[in-house]
């Protein structure tokens, strides 16, 4: 008798879904196809030269330490550069205060399976980071989405009454994925003042903040509240995304159950691209080559924004972001970006479809476009082609 899986998958796993970004790389990956899918750092970036004397030295100096097993909490000379980061910027934090984890994505499934029991209610935003919501969605939470997460204070009320206060708001504040729109310092002291009235923690989300092309560099959340707000960072965007480094700034008890639950899970993240990490910063090349970052991508922002404006027919829109790696693209009412992605793949273009940012469903109209890892000239003709699809899709819908 052949064994059935779904007989014996607990609840949760029937909860999980792929990622819809995963499965277009798969589909997305011939040669020919010039993809805005993934959220890919330009290899250019990638500070090779600088990683391999590192690598020799540390392995000459600490090989001990280098190939051994970590504390769960992480790297002390790592945590200490991050200390050091965060007070340049004004805020005020002791080592035991950050915990590193693999990556940010682990630091969201830990939070959510230290807050989160089925039924939990979390208010997101419409739309939000689609690896939260997978996260979300496993632990079976009760996803509640607005489009202006500051404003939403007759939806926590109602969600009150119902019995359904919400475990925690998430929200990615700096050029928000998929969005690439900011909050403001006057949205995100909204967006506190309902947590502290209502009593509800804050995740904030920030992996793209160092990554600011022009316009005000506003203060975290965290720095507004720091026993309420869990601040959620990472290297993948700004450093080496393979090293799966990421880190949560928190209060200590926050930090404590985070601890606990990522014991269970991996006990301690690769002591090995901590130390990598730690030194890296220590010698100055972060800052070095987050300029350089900053630089290449403001230009292919710009590249974007402009063959967009030249391409795009008559109807269609697009966010301007200030930073990050994303823009957003909102077609007419009466266009699906599914129907869209079909004739696309076969324009050799892809993107990645916006309804799968949207926790109810909604954004059938909208689509994500990566513009950090596309060449100059891919940029273009990727725009040109997408432009393409959009015109043969309005032709079919006349």
């Amino acid at each position: 008798m052949s064994i059935d899986i779904k007989n014996f998958l607990s609840e949760s796993a029937k909860h999980m879904k792929k990622s819809a970004i995963r499965e277009l790389l798969a589909v997305a990956n011939k040669p020919e196809i010039i993809s805005f899918g993934g959220g890919f750092p330009n290899p250019e970036t990638f500070p090779v030269e600088e990683l391999k004397g590192i690598v020799q030295d540390l392995l000459v100096e600490k090989p001990e330490v280098m190939l051994q097993y970590g504390t769960t909490g992480g790297s002390i000379p790592l945590r200490t550069q991050l200390k050091k980061k965060y007070e340049r910027d004004g805020i005020q934090c002791e080592l035991d205060n950050i915990i590193i984890t693999t990556a940010s994505q682990q630091a969201i499934d830990l939070i959510t399976k230290t807050f989160i029991d089925p039924g939990d209610t979390i208010l997101c935003g419409l739309p939000t980071y689609l690896g939260a919501l997978q996260s979300f969605n496993a632990y079976r939470a009760n996803l509640v989405g607005t489009k202006r997460i500051e404003d939403s204070e007759e939806i926590i009320e109602k969600l009150i009454a119902e019995g359904k206060k919400p475990k925690f708001i998430y929200a990615i504040p700096d050029f928000q994925n998929p969005s690439g729109e900011t909050m403001n310092l006057e949205q995100r002291k909204k967006l506190i003042n309902l947590a502290q009235k209502y009593n509800i923690y804050v995740i904030e989300d920030s992996p793209y903040k160092d990554i600011r092309f022009e316009g005000t560099s506003y203060p975290t959340m965290f720095s507004l509240d720091p026993e309420r707000v869990i601040l959620l960072g990472t290297f993948s965007k700004t450093f080496a995304p393979g090293f799966r480094l990421g880190w949560v700034l928190a209060s200590l008890d926050v930090v404590d159950r985070i601890n606990t639950a990522k014991q269970t899970t991996d006990l301690c993240t690769s002591i090995f691209n901590q130390e990598l990490a730690a030194r890296y910063m220590e010698e100055g090349y972060f800052d070095k080559n987050l300029k350089k970052t900053v630089q290449l991508y403001r230009k292919k922002r710009d590249l974007m924004v402009k063959y967009l404006g030249e391409f795009m027919p008559e109807g269609v829109s697009w966010t301007h972001p200030e930073g990050g790696l994303f823009l957003f693209v909102t077609l007419p009412e009466n266009l699906n970006s599914t129907e869209l992605f079909k004739i696309a793949i076969k324009e050799n273009v892809a993107f990645v479809i916006g309804e799968v940012f949207f926790c109810d469903g909604s954004g059938q109209n909208t689509l994500r476009l990566n513009f950090s890892y596309a060449s100059d000239e891919n940029i273009k003709e990727g725009v040109r082609r997408l432009a393409v699809s959009i015109k043969k899709l309005m032709e079919i819908k006349k």
